[in-house]
């Protein structure tokens, strides 16, 4: 008589929002399980950069080529 056919109903249309839910939930839950972080700023690449050149452990031709590219 209430037949909605192939169970996309009131009830089975609100179940994929459920399941999409569900799997969102998961995955914000792996991420921060896996302690991803996001890419180090570019400022901190360059101090970085300068306390090599400091130390000596760079010359200053590889010192202005990188500070350039991090530019």
């Amino acid at each position: 008589m209430f037949e909605h056919g192939y169970g996309m109903g009131f009830g089975g249309g609100f179940m994929w929002l459920f399941w999409i839910l569900i799997i969102v939930v998961v995955v914000l839950l792996i991420r921060s399980v896996t302690g991803r972080t996001p890419p180090e700023p570019t400022d901190h690449a360059l101090e970085i950069l300068k306390e090599r050149y400091a130390r000596g452990e760079i010359e200053q031709e590889e010192y202005e080529r990188k500070r350039r590219e991090l530019m």
